[in-house]
């Protein structure tokens, strides 16, 4: 490879670093901007709801299962501009080290977030709705079993 074209490569691996650099902090931009407009959301559903209802129990499940949901979204999109930056921009073994236990961290704040907004866990959903439903239909459609 000639010196022109090895400054070249460098350049362009340059600009391709600095262009997902960019690209990473929209992300993160993003990120705060969903829970921003998240925690804006979920009060103006709350206040919506309990007006409707005129309950302050069910206005604040309103805003926790809005808020809940919109930080989940969140969380979605930050840890996607960290993947962004750690593997792209800066792929150093504390980086990717970092990264993993951001992602672990994510990994049970969503789980706990599900958990508190459907109020089953993720992995007893199927049986409160859905594919346990339906798994349960045939056993409702014969009626109690005499015994």
């Amino acid at each position: 490879m000639t010196p022109l074209a090895a400054v070249a490569d460098t350049e362009a691996g340059s600009t391709f670093t600095t262009l997902m650099s960019h690209v990473a902090q929209a992300f993160e931009a993003l990120g705060a901007a969903v829970l921003v407009a998240g925690v804006i959301w979920s009060i103006v559903a709350a206040i919506a709801g309990w007006r409707r209802t005129g309950s302050a129990g069910r206005a604040y499940q309103v805003l926790r299962q809005a808020f809940g949901g919109s930080l989940l979204l969140g969380l979605e999109v930050l840890v996607a501009a960290d993947l962004i930056r750690t593997v792209v921009v800066a792929p150093t073994l504390d980086n990717v080290l970092v990264l993993g236990l951001i992602v672990l961290i994510r990994t049970f704040l969503s789980f706990s977030l599900e958990t508190e907004i459907e109020g089953v866990p993720p992995w007893r959903r199927a049986m409160a709705s859905g594919l346990g439903t339906i798994k349960r239909a045939p056993d409702a459609a014969r009626g109690p079993e005499s015994g």
